[in-house]
């Protein structure tokens, strides 16, 4: 089974986007930084989402993003799906931190039980089959809406959504040009997809 090691982020300065990824989220290898100044403005087309136990997860890492310099993009709120909230961090990521309970069991803490790349597409199915093609095996798909793939042990999951869609959820405009400025590293190959994202072997990368 195909599974994502981590993913690269283009940065300016990989320097602080490391600091605001240990002071905010605790994370390390799962999100590689390159130093980059590739053109890109607006939305990138992707984001990056934590998954937590419960509310108060949600709080402490949305608090801690924001105290380390991220802008709110939604502050955190109960929906119909559970509770979350979306911050952009400064070197330009949309992170989302969620949670499907809507009720807490126990103290905060900053556990991250899940991280997902989704992935903005102009056409779901299309994109669907292409990674289908490079050994992608779907988990979950809900027409030409969402689709969710099977990526075994690997820390990072992979997720499609409808552009518009995508960045109608964070909260921003869809609108953007240039550079995805987003690498993922996988055991699946180096190949773009059809909307320009980049793939390469995770011992490839890791060696940039």
């Amino acid at each position: 089974m195909t599974s994502i090691a981590s993913v690269t982020l283009e940065v300016a300065d990989p320097t602080d986007a490391e600091r605001f990824l240990t002071t905010a989220f605790g994370l390390g290898s799962q999100v590689r930084l390159r130093a980059s100044e590739t053109p890109s403005t607006g939305f990138r087309g992707f984001t990056l989402s934590l998954v937590v136990s419960q509310p108060a997860n949600v709080d402490a890492l949305v608090d801690a993003a924001v105290d380390a310099g991220a802008e709110t993009l939604k502050p955190a709120a109960k929906s119909l799906w559970g509770y979350g909230g979306v911050v952009r961090a400064p070197d330009g990521t949309i992170w989302q931190v969620a949670s499907s309970s809507k009720k807490n069991t126990g103290p905060a803490t900053r556990q991250i039980d899940e991280i997902v790349l989704l992935l903005g597409v102009e056409d779901v199915k299309a994109s669907k089959q292409f990674y289908a093609d490079h050994g992608l095996a779907v988990a979950k798909s809900f027409g030409g809406k969402y689709v969710e793939f099977a990526t075994g042990s690997g820390p990072v999951k992979l997720a499609l959504y409808k552009r518009r869609g995508l960045a109608k959820l964070v909260g921003i405009s869809p609108d953007g040009t240039g550079s995805h400025r987003l690498t993922v590293d996988s055991d699946a190959g180096t190949f773009t997809d059809p909307d320009g994202f980049a793939w390469a072997t995770a011992s490839e990368n890791a060696s940039l």
